[in-house]
C-alpha cells in the first residue's frame, strides 16, 4: 500500500520565493486536531519546498510506501517527485543572480589567527572551479567523494561542488583515526578522497595526510579498489609522503595538490539539476558497539528541511533586518548539525555565518567570545557540553569586558541542556538581553534532533516567552512526535517512554547506505504496524504535553525496580560547583541489577584542592554521592563516584555512557574510532583499573 498526494503550484526557476526574505514566522501551522491533518500538513512542506528555486517544478508532495516487516524493509518515502534543482544552485548561484554577491557568506576563523571573509560571489567562483576541478578527475553523478578535512573554507567549497555535479559526499572529521576513515572509504566505494597535509589542534600543527595513506591502502584502483585520486589542501606546510604513480591511467598522479588542480581550474561551470531524491550525501552514525550506519540523505527534502528549520529557529523574525543577521554553529563540519545548519541551511537562506578550525580555548577560553565580539554574531548554536566547559573556565562568569550585546538568540543541540547550563548561557552569553527586573530574556532553542531526521524536530520557539530550561517543547511544523510504552500507548505525564516519530519531514534519511535491512531493524520494525519510526531516545511529557529528552533507552539505569535517567543524575552532579561536566553509567550489580557509576571532570580549583591534600578526596566523592541523594533521592545516589580528566563523546557532544559502562565493568570495548576525544579512553581504563570498583561477576546472576 502507498499513498501519493499531488500538488498544484508554481516552482519553475526563477519563480521560487526569495530565502532570505521569507516571513516564516507567521506562517499558519498545521495543526493535526483539524479536519484535514495530513493534507494540511503536505501543504505545509509545499509552500516550504517554494523557498528553493527549482528548475522543474515537482507534480506530487509526498509519496509513502509503509515499512514491511514480511520483506524487512522501511518505507518507501519520497518527497517533491518530478522536480529538478540543484542544490549548489539555491547556495550559492541565486544569491549573486539576485544582486547580493557582495554579502559576506563565511567569516573564517583559523586557529592560529588568519582569517578570511568570502562574499558569495568569490564563494560561487571558488565552487565552479573545484566542480571544473572534480570533473577533470572523472567525478560525475552518483560518485562518492570522502571529504576528510577540518573546518576551512575549502571544506564547503569542496562539499558545494559535489552537490553542483551531484557527486554524494560524505564528510569526515578530522580527528578521526586512520581505522574510522578507511571503514568510510571502502563503505561507500569512494572515488575521491579529500584532505589535508596536516590541521591545526590545539596549538599544534598535526600531520593528517598519512592517516589519509594508511586509509586507502589496498582501497585503490591499482589494487581492486574504487579510489582514483587523493586530493590533498596545503593547510600547515607539514611534510607529507606522496604518490606520483599514474593509477588510473589519465595522465594524472594518485595524489594532487589542491592549487595545482582546483586553484587553476576555470572559473565558470553549468550546473546540472537533479530529481529531488537525488542522493546528497550520506551521514554515518556513531556508536560503541556494530559498526557506524550510513544513513542516505536526498537533495530536495533535505534542502527543504534545512532552509525551512534555519530560518525558523536563527533568522531574524523581521526579513528586513536580516542583512545584519551572523549566525554561528560551533559544529564541525563532519557533524550533521554541520551539514544542516553551517552549510546547507544558511547558505541557502543567504545568510552571513561563521566558521571556526580550531578548539575553544586556544589560544585562550575566552576564544569564542573574542569571535562572538568581532563578527556581531547574532546567533550562537553550539553544545551543552561545551556550555558545561565554559561554565568551568569562567566560574565568576564571562568577564564584562566582552561585547556579547549582538546576540539574539542561542541554542543547544547533541543532547538534552540541563537547567544549570541553559541558565548561565540565557544570562552569561545573553546578559544584554533581560526583562525590565533584570531577569534572563534571551531565547533558547533547545534543539532535539537526529542525523535520521536531517532537520530540527522538537525545538521551543523562539518567541516563547515560557522557557523551560531543559525542554525541547514541542514539534516543528509539518513533524509529529510523541512518547509511547512498548505497546504504542502514549505515556502519562511525568512517565517515561520511547520517543516516535508519527510523521516525518522531507528531510528524513532514505536508506542505511548499502544495507536497507538495517534501516528497518534499527528504526522502524518495533512499531512498523503503526508506521512510526523508533528514535531510540527515552523522554516524557509534563502536564503541560512538552517533552523532555531523557537520554538514549539503553542508557536509562533499572536500580532494583527504578528506573533512572543517566541525565538527570549528571545534571544534579553538575549542579555541584566542584563538578564542570559528568558522565553516569549504568554497572553491574549483584544486589540490585545495575548501580549508577560516575564519572566526574572536576573544576580545575577542586582539582588543585586534591592534589595539594589527597586525602581530601574520599570526602568530596562522598559529597557528590549525598548530593544526587538530595536532589533527586536516595534511590539515585551513585555507587561509585570516579574523576576523569573527560568523558567520551561523540562529535555530536553525546557522551558515549555504554562505552563508560564497559571500561568501569571491564568489558571488551566496542568501537571507539569516532570519539571525538578517543585518547581518554585509554586514560579511563587504567584509572578504573587502577581504582577496582566493579564487582566480580563469577556465579553471581544479574
Amino acid at each position: 500500500m502507498s499513498t501519493s498526494y499531488p500538488t498544484e503550484h508554481e516552482s519553475a526557476h526563477g519563480q521560487a520565493a526569495e530565502a532570505g526574505a521569507a516571513d516564516v514566522h507567521h506562517w499558519k501551522e498545521p495543526v493535526s486536531g483539524t479536519s484535514h491533518p495530513e493534507a494540511d500538513r503536505l501543504a505545509f512542506w509545499a509552500k516550504a519546498a517554494e523557498l528553493l528555486e527549482w528548475h522543474t517544478p515537482w507534480h506530487t508532495t509526498q509519496s509513502w510506501t509503509p515499512p514491511n516487516p514480511e520483506t524487512g524493509r522501511g518505507p518507501d518515502i519520497q518527497w517533491f517527485a518530478g522536480g529538478r534543482l540543484n542544490a549548489a544552485v539555491n547556495c550559492v548561484d541565486r544569491h549573486v543572480t539576485a544582486g547580493r554577491g557582495n554579502r559576506v557568506a563565511l567569516h573564517f576563523e583559523g586557529e592560529p589567527g588568519d582569517a578570511e571573509s568570502v562574499t558569495y560571489a568569490d564563494l560561487q567562483r571558488r565552487v565552479n572551479q573545484a566542480a571544473n576541478a572534480l570533473e577533470r578527475l572523472g567525478v560525475g553523478l552518483g560518485d562518492r567523494v570522502v571529504i576528510y578535512l577540518p573546518v576551512l573554507v575549502e571544506t564547503i567549497v569542496i562539499t558545494l561542488a559535489c552537490a553542483r555535479i551531484g557527486a554524494v559526499h560524505q564528510l569526515v572529521f578530522g580527528g578521526f583515526s586512520a581505522e574510522a576513515l578507511r571503514f568510510r572509504v571502502e563503505d561507500t566505494g569512494a572515488k575521491l578522497l579529500v584532505t589535508t597535509d596536516g590541521q591545526y589542534r590545539r596549538g599544534s600543527a598535526v600531520p593528517v595526510k598519512a592517516n589519509a595513506d594508511a586509509a586507502v591502502k589496498g582501497l585503490t584502483v591499482d589494487a581492486g579498489g574504487t579510489v582514483e585520486h587523493v586530493l590533498v589542501v596545503r593547510r600547515t606546510g607539514s611534510e607529507v609522503s606522496w604518490t606520483n604513480e599514474d593509477i588510473n591511467g589519465n595522465g594524472l598522479g594518485r595524489d594532487l595538490w589542491w592549487h595545482d588542480v582546483v586553484e587553476t581550474a576555470a572559473e565558470d561551470h553549468q550546473p546540472q539539476f537533479f530529481e529531488a531524491e537525488t542522493p546528497l550525501f550520506i551521514m554515518y552514525t556513531s556508536g560503541t558497539t556494530g559498526k557506524p550506519k550510513g544513513l542516505v540523505h536526498t537533495t530536495g527534502g533535505y534542502l527543504t528541511g534545512a532552509l525551512f528549520s534555519y530560518l525558523r529557529l536563527f533568522a531574524n523574525p523581521d526579513p528586513d533586518r536580516r542583512a545584519d543577521d551572523v549566525h554561528w554553529c560551533t559544529a564541525d563540519l563532519a557533524w550533521v548539525t554541520a551539514h544542516t545548519y553551517e552549510l546547507y541551511g544558511p547558505l541557502a537562506a543567504g545568510a552571513t555565518q561563521v566558521i571556526y578550525e580550531g578548539v575553544p580555548n586556544v589560544p585562550h577560553s575566552g576564544r569564542h567570545f573574542d569571535i562572538i565580539q568581532q563578527h556581531r554574531v547574532t546567533s550562537y548554536y553550539t553544545a551543552p557540553t561545551l556550555v558545561r566547559s565554559l561554565m568551568g573556565w569562567f566560574p565568576d562568569g564571562v568577564p564584562a569586558d566582552y561585547d556579547l550585546s549582538s546576540i539574539r538568540i542561542a541554542g543547544t543541540v547533541g543532547e538534552a541542556v540541563n537547567p544549570e547550563a541553559a541558565n548561565w548561557l540565557r544570562a552569561q552569553v545573553g546578559r544584554d538581553t533581560v526583562t525590565s527586573d533584570g531577569e534572563p530574556a534571551l531565547p533558547l532553542v533547545d534543539t532535539w534532533w537526529q542525523s535520521e531526521s536531517g532537520s530540527t524536530v522538537l525545538s521551543p520557539r523562539p518567541e516563547s516567552a515560557h522557557q523551560k530550561p531543559g525542554s525541547v517543547a514541542q514539534e516543528m511544523p509539518g513533524w509529529g512526535a510523541d512518547v509511547v510504552d512498548d505497546h504504542g500507548h502514549p505515556t502519562a505525564p511525568g512517565v517515561q517512554g520511547h520517543v516516535v516519530l508519527t510523521h516525518t519531514g522531507p528531510s528524513m534519511a532514505r536508506t542505511v547506505w548499502g544495507n536497507p535491512s538495517r534501516y528497518y531493524t534499527s528504526y522502524w520494525e518495533k512499531y512498523a504496524d503503526r508506521g512510526w519510526f523508533l528514535a531510540g531516545d527515552a523522554g516524557q511529557r509534563d502536564h503541560d504535553g512538552d517533552i523532555w529528552i531523557l537520554g538514549r533507552t539503553d542508557d536509562a539505569i533499572n536500580v532494583s525496580g527504578h528506573l533512572l535517567s543517566t541525565i538527570e543524575i549528571e545534571s544534579a552532579l553538575i549542579s555541584h560547583p566542584d563538578v564542570v561536566e559528568a558522565g553516569v553509567a549504568p554497572a553491574y550489580d549483584a544486589t540490585s541489577g545495575h548501580a549508577a557509576v560516575a564519572f566526574v571532570v572536576l573544576t580545575e580549583a577542586a582539582r588543585l584542592r586534591l592534589q595539594r591534600d589527597r586525602a581530601a578526596e574520599p570526602s568530596l566523592l562522598n559529597a557528590l554521592r549525598n548530593h544526587v541523594a538530595q536532589v533527586i533521592g536516595p534511590v539515585a545516589k551513585p555507587r561509585t563516584v570516579i574523576p576523569v580528566p573527560e568523558v567520551p563523546k561523540t562529535r555530536s557532544g553525546k557522551i558515549m555512557r555504554r562505552l563508560l559502562t564497559q571500561l568501569h565493568d571491564g568489558e571488551p570495548l566496542g568501537d571507539t574510532t569516532s570519539l571525538q576525544n578517543e585518547p581518554c579512553v585509554p586514560q579511563i581504563q587504567k584509572i578504573c583499573e587502577t581504582r577496582r570498583t566493579a564487582p566480580a561477576k563469577e556465579n553471581t546472576p544479574v
